[in-house]
């Protein structure tokens, strides 16, 4: 946890952000001139940049300085996903749960505004789904194509917080007990109703079509995961 002089500082440097004097690709002033407008120390501004960085709002350019990032929700987001990636087991389905929320409303987002490459681009996804060779492309492709339905929806927010949540790990676990049962066939065709939803641009079906997919996901995982518990206990 930040001090809270540098915890007050971050909240200086946030404020001046949200106020419009610094938007996005400003510079900030030099270390010892941040500091006294911060009225911290140079020490505690340096730790606030840095926190700052982190977190995607910063971003240092060695022998040019410090500057605000473009402040887009999938780089201000990106850091969900590297926090469910650290997530343990237990929090799986927790992650499918918020699937379930999201998952569909981007979908349905997606019928609608859809334009046409993205559709073409969508079906080319899908087309690579069904003559992958193996767990990691199924896994590859499989994140390919929801991450095109999220970019179709034109929502970037939304898009990049589906995306933080699903995670890589489980993904791939996921897809390996898919293959593993033989039960590809029945995935493939989630897929394929959530592209003909789109394709017909029926919002209500896509929603449902999406909802069904991550259900049908849910209810794999928790079986999984009973049969791991069963025999561990």
């Amino acid at each position: 946890m930040a001090a809270p002089v540098t915890e007050a500082a971050i909240e200086k440097v946030r404020q001046l952000i949200i106020g419009g004097e610094l938007g996005p690709g400003s510079r900030l002033p030099p270390e010892a001139t941040l500091a006294e407008r911060l009225g911290v120390s140079r020490s505690s501004a340096r730790e606030a940049v840095r926190a700052l960085v982190t977190a995607r709002v910063l971003d240092v350019r060695r022998g040019d300085g410090t500057y605000v990032t473009s402040l887009r929700p999938q780089l201000l987001l990106d850091g969900i996903g590297f926090a469910v990636e650290m997530m343990r087991d237990d929090s799986a389905l927790e992650l499918i749960e918020v699937r379930r929320v999201l998952e569909p409303a981007v979908t349905a987002l997606a019928a609608d505004r859809a334009s046409a490459g993205h559709l073409q681009e969508i079906g080319a996804s899908l087309g690579r789904m069904r003559q992958a060779d193996g767990h990691e492309e199924f896994v590859r492709f499989d994140a390919e194509f929801h991450d095109l339905v999220g970019e179709a929806s034109g929502n970037e927010t939304l898009a990049s917080m589906v995306r933080g949540v699903s995670s890589r790990s489980l993904r791939a676990r996921v897809w390996r007990d898919i293959l593993e049962a033989d039960a590809s066939e029945r995935t493939m065709a989630e897929h394929e109703r959530i592209y003909a939803a789109l394709q017909a641009r029926d919002s209500a079906s896509a929603q449902a079509a999406a909802l069904l997919h991550v259900r049908s996901t849910e209810i794999w995982l928790r079986q999984v995961l009973d049969a791991n518990r069963a025999q561990t206990s």
